[in-house]
């Protein structure tokens, strides 16, 4: 399954961008999160930033990008249907092993805690035949020992 989340891009620039993410109570994963307390599961969050990412990245360096590194990942404010995770990321130049660093936040928008920190965090993208260079270098080191 695959999930959309990027509604709009607010603003691109050539190393950021600016994406806006509506939370509606139609979205099908809300009901199972937590039953009768409906909010934006974690991970989606942190997914509408990759997915910001990627379309960044995607406006300069065609071709498949996917997240790997993700560190420093923060919580706060919780997004409710009914509000908007307004998601800034920005991005490095890409380093030797082809990877992007990117730091990004989401704030939500609309209702109780407009303005409130929902998420921030560093993470890297990178393509995919470098993930399968990683797990065969890792298969590698892991055979030798």
């Amino acid at each position: 399954m695959h999930f959309n989340l990027i509604d709009n891009v607010l603003e691109l620039g050539d190393d950021h961008i600016v994406a806006r993410k509506q939370v509606t109570s139609a979205e099908e994963y809300l009901a199972d999160h937590f039953p009768g307390f409906p909010i934006l599961p974690g991970v989606m969050m942190l997914e509408t930033m990759v997915q910001a990412a990627r379309h960044l990245i995607g406006a300069s360096r065609p071709g498949a990008w996917v997240a790997g590194d993700v560190r420093a990942v923060k919580y706060g404010a919780m997004v409710r249907p009914g509000q908007s995770l307004r998601v800034a990321v920005s991005m490095a130049a890409p380093s030797e092993a082809g990877t992007i660093a990117c730091r990004g936040t989401g704030v939500i928008e609309g209702g109780p805690g407009d303005g409130d920190t929902a998420i921030s965090g560093r993470f890297t993208m990178r393509p995919p035949n470098n993930l399968r260079a990683a797990a065969q270098l890792q298969e590698s080191e892991t055979t030798c020992s």
